[in-house]
């Protein structure tokens, strides 16, 4: 999803065949002192992690270090693209990749990824059970979700006549609102109000249905002010939009900056999507990829998303110790397990089905 303000957007779903016309070179990081390990299994070993800037806390790699002894190296991606991209082509250096949930299912499909060791990670029992339910990857077998959330529409309460309960107060707006609506042109979520709308699957890859899709999404474009994956929740805040389509946490921006922000989940339903850490089975580092994710998800580490950035994490405990007063602030934080799971969570389409969804959105961006 996922996604966030500091890395420039989500970008999402245009498979792992596009994904090879991007190349990365990895970072490499200087291996520990066997003698200071702590931990004997670390003795030896380093990390490369490879995730999107402000992601997690900056000091982390050096507090992991100081508890371990083992050295961490941070390389930044921008999109699910581009970290997909330097696996693929071979010699990244990367020991653990953060990703989106469908990215992984390609990936642990073309077997790039290494079976997570349950053992070695204890803290992933702080997972709420929901969490180890997700389609990508049921039981959580190569990938340790970090955050998950949702898509919906983000509106200011005083520029609006009513509340927007349906995705149609996006694709077709009302009089008042039609010309400050801004959706997603990232193309999983810029399919997704048409798709819902119309009571077909997030993942759907029917050429009928998507055809349905892709003239609805036609006819909503004249009535938006943009497309736009980075820059609405300031279009909120300054009153420019009235209503967009947004990833929750980035709703909760526009909410953190004052304006009268109301945010709801469409009655027709929306997506659940994930961001994951996936230990690469090319890494000769592997108890201490365990060992780093392990410590992201003690609750005290783990709760850092939640407090600074304003995501969900499908931690138990980690979720607990937040301030009811910041539930209270930003409402889509206090959704429930059981609440995100009503939602449909996003699998990976294939060639085929990434090839589809390409050329619509080659068409409506076109026209």
């Amino acid at each position: 999803m996922r996604h966030h303000r500091a890395a420039g957007g989500r970008t999402i779903a245009i498979g792992l065949t596009a994904a090879l016309a991007v190349t990365t070179a990895g970072s490499v990081a200087l291996a520990q002192d066997p003698a200071t390990s702590p931990d004997p299994a670390l003795a030896g070993q380093s990390l490369v992690i490879s995730n999107w800037a402000a992601y997690m806390p900056e000091d982390l790699p050096a507090r992991f270090e100081a508890e371990t002894g083992v050295p961490v190296t941070i390389t930044n991606h921008a999109t699910n693209e581009e970290v997909v991209a330097k696996l693929l082509a071979g010699n990244s250096g990367i020991d653990v990749a953060f990703m989106s949930g469908q990215f992984a299912q390609a990936l642990t499909e073309g077997g790039f990824l290494a079976a997570i060791d349950h053992a070695q990670v204890p803290n992933i029992a702080n997972l709420y059970p929901e969490a180890n339910e997700l389609a990508y990857d049921p039981g959580n077998t190569h990938s340790v979700p970090y955050a998950w959330g949702t898509t919906g529409l983000c509106y200011r309460t005083d520029l609006v006549d009513a509340p927007p309960t349906s995705w149609y107060d996006l694709l077709t707006p009302a009089e008042g609102v039609s010309g400050k609506t801004t959706a997603l042109f990232t193309q999983r979520w810029l399919m997704l109000p048409a798709q819902k709308a119309l009571g077909f699957s997030a993942n759907t890859t029917d050429p009928a249905e998507m055809e349905q899709v892709r003239d609805l999404l036609l006819a909503m474009k004249p009535t938006l002010l943009a497309f736009d994956d980075t820059t609405f929740y300031s279009r909120l805040v300054s009153g420019e939009a009235a209503l967009v389509e947004a990833w929750d946490g980035w709703c909760n921006y526009a909410i953190a900056e004052g304006a009268d922000v109301g945010w709801v989940v469409p009655s027709e339903g929306s997506d659940l999507w994930v961001d994951t850490m996936t230990i690469l089975e090319s890494s000769p580092n592997k108890e201490a990829a365990h060992a780093f994710i392990d410590y992201i998800l003690r609750p005290d580490v783990h709760s850092w998303v939640v407090e600074n950035i304003s995501y969900k994490v499908p931690n138990a405990p980690a979720m607990a110790a937040v301030d009811p007063a910041v539930l209270a602030a930003f409402p889509n934080l206090a959704m429930t397990p059981a609440e995100l799971l009503q939602q449909e969570s996003l699998v990976d389409l294939g060639e085929d089905g990434a090839a589809l969804y390409q050329d619509i959105a080659d068409q409506i961006a076109a026209q």
